[in-house]
């Protein structure tokens, strides 16, 4: 097992272009830094296998969905991840779990089949242009109380309460690229 995380490691590593000369950890990858069309080991044709190690600590049970794609990477080598940047759940806002509408009101757009999940607040793909990757622009953490508001406004100071840009690369629909060109007409055939 060790050394299948070895591998797994030497060819992320070997995958991933030089990320110190990057502005975040996804930045300056490309699509099969993460995802792999022909020999996937998660959903989503993902590289890294979904973690069945780390355990959800509200239900005991290992994380589902995107989350345990995330935590693939983004975990510690003992509790199943790579230890690429590990977050713990234990030391994290909470993830795989129904928000408790007590503490948060969560507006839908970043909920997972009701639950929160790393993409719901995360939008980990190199076109986010926001701090950490957060799909809501936050003046580079400056501004983590907006952020912060729009699920815990009863917690928030009332003045920062505005509307919120979502970047959302999952909606292909947002991208208007330029027209192909077209292709160049063939010349008429001679006729013999």
């Amino acid at each position: 097992m060790v050394v299948l995380r070895f591998l797994g490691i030497l060819i992320l590593s070997l995958t991933l272009p030089a990320i110190s000369f990057a502005a975040g950890g996804h930045d300056g990858l490309n699509c099969t830094g993460c995802h792999d069309i022909h020999s996937a080991k998660g959903p989503i044709i993902f590289v890294v296998p979904e973690n069945k190690k780390s355990l959800n600590p509200k239900t005991n049970q290992p994380h589902a969905t995107t989350t345990a794609l995330c935590l693939g990477c983004h975990e510690t080598m003992e509790r199943g991840g790579l230890g690429i940047k590990a977050i713990s759940s234990h030391i994290s806002h909470p993830y795989g779990v129904a928000p408790n509408p007590k503490v948060a009101i969560v507006p839908e757009v970043f909920l997972r089949d009701g639950k929160l999940e790393c993409v719901g607040c995360h939008d980990p793909h190199p076109s986010n242009p926001y701090h950490r990757y957060l799909r809501v622009e936050t003046a580079k953490g400056a501004k983590m109380a907006e952020f912060c508001a729009l699920c815990h406004s009863a917690k928030a100071d009332p003045r920062v309460l505005k509307e919120m840009k979502v970047f959302d690369s999952m909606d292909q629909r947002k991208v208007s690229l330029a027209p192909a060109p077209a292709a160049p007409e063939a010349a008429p055939k001679k006729k013999k």
